[in-house]
């Protein structure tokens, strides 16, 4: 009785190292391509197509056994990789990644490149580099590190030096720091001109349509001073959130499109709404009849009955009109014009033409 319990046991353990070691390895005719960068194990080998058709419990567990025997295949391969332990001897055990290969693709379009600017074109012509420069300069009057431009910057600002040297050939009875001051205007005025023809430049070669140039003229409507501010607004670093706003300007920010802020779903998030919306626009692509938009199809409608009632309505306006003009010419028809027209008609057989009656006539 003790020998049968004895192999009885031996039997257990000798089973249960067996599911241990069938657990681990596993065996695959074609042997899976990995990208262990992206964590990516490929599958080449063809299911069972009898297990997997129809939907029942054979099948889930023919699929959870073939996702559990490739996940143990790119585990294995991940212990294979150089690791280290994150945070000291106690910390845990990390494994280092290599270069991912296989391109993943990208749900968002990659961003547009800037178009360069003229200087940068002109920078690119002759071959000029830019080189970096710091910030802070030392300012030998104030003995200190100041910035190199801006506000305090070092030198200080010409305009408000306390004395102005008179250049050679200048007028002396000129004031110089009227001068200064006009002068540094002018280039922020230029300045100012620059970036907004910069602006325009890249607005028209980012859309297929060229957008009217934003120059400063004389006869500008209120549509475009409007999109000339809106545009010079969001320019700025914080899309205008800091600017000083116009008396009636709305108090929401605008933004570089001109419209509502464009929100896209998070890239991981829930995988029910995104699988529902795959669907539905599948759907959308298989069905032969095209979708409706009822609010668009009746205001569309709206609009031509309204411009055909108006067109109607302008030429019966304008028949009327005719009418009455033919009515107030008819009682001139009798006076001197027509008298004047009869005559010819009376003296044409003393010319013996039409051509010779005007010429007696004249």
């Amino acid at each position: 009785m003790a020998a049968v319990r004895v192999e009885a046991v031996l039997a257990a353990a000798e089973e249960q190292e067996a599911e241990k070691r069938r657990s681990i390895t596993v065996e695959k005719e074609l042997e899976l391509e990995y990208d262990l960068g992206n964590l990516l194990a490929v599958d080449r080998n063809p299911p069972p197509a009898a297990a997997l058709r129809g939907a029942g419990p054979r099948r889930e567990a023919l699929l959870q056994a073939l996702a559990r025997d490739n996940t143990q295949l790119l585990v294995s391969r991940l212990w294979e990789l150089p690791a280290e332990r994150a945070g000291g001897a106690g910390g845990p055990l990390v494994a280092q990644l290599p270069e991912p290969t296989f391109r993943l693709p990208r749900e968002k379009p990659p961003p547009k490149p800037r178009p360069p600017t003229r200087w940068e074109q002109f920078a690119r012509l002759k071959g000029i580099r830019r080189k970096k420069k710091t910030s802070l300069v030392w300012d030998e009057q104030a003995k200190e590190w100041r910035r190199r431009w801006g506000y305090r910057r070092a030198g200080g600002d010409p305009s408000r030096a306390w004395l102005a040297e008179v250049p050679a050939g200048a007028d002396p009875d000129e004031d110089q720091f009227a001068r200064l001051r006009r002068e540094k205007r002018e280039r922020v005025a230029r300045n100012e001109l620059n970036r907004l023809r910069n602006l325009a430049r890249a607005h028209r070669a980012g859309s297929a349509v060229p957008a009217a140039p934003l120059h400063p003229t004389g006869h500008q409507d209120r549509d475009e001073l409007r999109r000339v501010a809106r545009v010079a607004r969001v320019s700025t670093a914080s899309l205008g959130r800091f600017q000083p706003r116009l008396p009636k300007e709305s108090a929401e920010p605008p933004s570089r499109s001109g419209g509502k802020k464009r929100r896209f779903e998070p890239l991981l998030g829930n995988l029910a709404a995104e699988r529902s919306r795959q669907l539905e626009l599948l759907r959308d692509m298989g069905s032969k009849k095209p979708v409706l938009d009822i609010t668009r199809a009746v205001n569309k409608q709206m609009r031509q009955e309204e411009a055909e009632a108006a067109a109607a309505n302008k030429g019966k306006k304008q028949s009327k009109r005719g009418k009455r003009g033919r009515r107030q010419q008819r009682p001139g028809r009798s006076g001197k014009k027509s008298g004047a027209r009869r005559q010819p008609q009376q003296q044409k057989p003393a010319g013996g033409g039409s051509g010779g009656g005007r010429r007696k006539k004249a």
